[in-house]
């Protein structure tokens, strides 16, 4: 079984890839940016701006799928400067309470439409 998940709360694909796949068991998230959904923008700010709104971003997926954060079990985090990973990882943390997922960060060449952070992550459905 595979399910195609979409809302209008986090931005519509750039691309030829849906914005999560549910496959019964897992929830695979594809990659966020930091658009805002209502404008199809990128959110022009610092690290710790764009890390916010990506994580708005990836809940809004989430609820879409009728799960929440502590469903996440594995989050890859994408930066243009690891030089920005400490303010990153100050915003990212602050959606987890216990639980949390397992996770790598990478410094990447460049990101689309010049985003400072992309993040994709699997949800399991308990």
């Amino acid at each position: 079984m595979k399910k195609v998940i979409t809302t209008t709360h986090a931005p519509a694909a750039i691309g030829p890839y849906s914005q999560a796949i549910d496959t019964g068991d897992l929830v695979f998230i594809s990659g966020q940016i930091p658009i805002v959904p209502e404008t199809g923008k990128l959110l022009e700010g610092d690290i710790r701006m764009q890390t916010e709104q990506v994580m708005k971003n990836i809940g809004a997926i989430l609820a879409a799928a009728g799960l929440q954060f502590g469903n996440l079990v594995k989050c890859t985090c994408f930066l243009a400067d690891i030089g920005d990973f400490k303010e990153m990882n100050e915003v990212y943390g602050s959606y987890f309470t216990s639980e949390l997922p397992a996770r790598a960060a990478f410094q990447v060449g460049k990101l689309p439409m010049g985003a400072k952070v992309e993040i994709d992550a699997i949800a399991i459905k308990k």
